[in-house]
């Protein structure tokens, strides 16, 4: 098995109404509708995969789960940016299956169904506070941290067991539309998070 590594930031959007409850409950508490869809975004800020770099990249995700996460029978699908060599796509693709293990591991329990990674546009962009997503024509999301009590600083979730990471920020949706796969989504206004990420299998 290669050792990989990557540190960077994540993005997620999903239809919960108000903020994910799977982050302090670790997926045992259902989604606030009862079945949670979401788009994510991963921006790579470094990474290898033994001998292959993964720095620089973007990587997008579509998740659709049925229940509480926990009890997995997810559908999911990965969206690999186009700029990756055929050996960094090969490595992103077992990163985001699960099948190379570490952080992302459990999406190989989970995952009930993987429709696959496609080669994508992906573009992964920060505008002050605010951090965009665009997969082709596939997602266009946005989202925010949340106001708080002092402007200046983000409203945090931290110290959890959340697989993501310990601290997450709670953010909302500017723009969430996903149009794929049989999947009209829009979640403008719904949960959102934001995660500084250091994934790996070593």
């Amino acid at each position: 098995m290669e050792t990989w590594n990557l540190e960077g930031e994540l993005i997620l959007n999903c239809n919960c109404t108000v903020f994910c409850p799977c982050v302090v409950s670790l997926g045992k508490h259902p989604p606030t509708e009862g079945h949670c869809q979401a788009w994510a975004g991963v921006r790579i800020d470094r990474g290898s995969f033994g001998d292959t770099d993964i720095s620089g990249l973007n990587v997008g995700l579509m998740l659709d789960i049925p229940g509480q996460m926990a009890r997995g029978n997810w559908t999911a699908a990965a969206y690999i940016d186009e700029r990756a060599s055929d050996d960094a796509f090969d490595a992103l693709v077992k990163i985001f299956s699960g099948q190379a293990r570490g952080t992302t591991g459990l999406f190989s329990v989970l995952v009930g169904e993987f429709l696959g990674a496609e080669r994508q546009p992906v573009e992964f962009t920060t505008e002050g506070k605010t951090r965009r997503l665009v997969v082709g024509k596939k997602i266009k999301g946005a989202v925010v941290p949340i106001e708080g009590a002092d402007p200046d600083s983000e409203v945090k979730v931290v110290n959890t067991g959340y697989w993501m990471g310990p601290d997450i920020t709670i953010a909302t949706a500017t723009q969430g539309r996903v149009r794929d796969r049989g999947r009209v989504w829009d979640f403008d206004g719904r949960s959102a998070e934001i995660c500084q990420i250091r994934w790996g299998n070593a």
